[in-house]
């Protein structure tokens, strides 16, 4: 994994203690993930690694924006991103990543990649439903909202003026749900 050099952290030599650790992460970064969605990024990342005798615990923070495109009207706009991860690194006979929070290494190893706890930390810290800030005020002017209003369902006001072309027959059985 030779672009991810730079987050490659050898803590053998480090010593006992935090060290800190910053990285500006871009659109590069994902495309060593084939990750597509995202237009344009810049989120910064803050390590710091706190170096223990038995084990070693991560404190990633991240901040930044994100260019992705809205779910509902596909133009591009910039998502804020924040988010933390605590992660504890043990060491311990096999490698072992079941658990969300902890890491096994084994004895042997001098160094640790984290390139990975980057990566789902800034996918995991975007909103599930893309909105364009300009969709929720209503200033956003887009060709594809125009046609969405126009596709819309009519509105109450409209469907009273139809009730006059309703079929006799229906307001009888209407008494009958009010005969009861």
């Amino acid at each position: 994994m030779k672009p991810f050099k730079e987050y490659t952290i050898p803590f053998v030599g480090l010593k006992v203690g935090k060290h800190h650790f910053d990285y500006q992460i871009d659109k590069a970064f994902f495309e060593h993930f084939e990750y597509d969605d995202f237009n344009d990024v810049n989120v910064t990342t803050e390590l710091v690694l706190e170096k223990k005798t038995t084990l070693l615990e991560l404190y990633f923070e991240i901040s930044g924006s994100v260019n992705v495109n809205c779910d509902l009207t596909n133009e591009p706009y910039d998502q804020s991103v924040e988010g933390d991860f605590k992660l504890v690194v043990k060491f311990g006979d096999d490698y072992n990543d079941e658990f969300e929070d902890i890491l096994i290494i084994p004895h042997g190893e001098y160094e640790i990649n984290v390139a990975q706890y980057i990566y789902e930390l800034i996918i995991l810290s975007m909103p599930a439903k893309r909105v364009h800030p300009g969709v929720e005020d209503g200033t956003l002017d887009s060709e594809i909202l125009k046609k969405l209003e126009e596709l819309s369902p009519k509105s109450l006001g409209e469907k009273e003026e139809t009730s006059e072309e309703i079929d006799p027959r229906w307001n009888t059985l209407k008494k009958l749900l009010t005969d009861k």
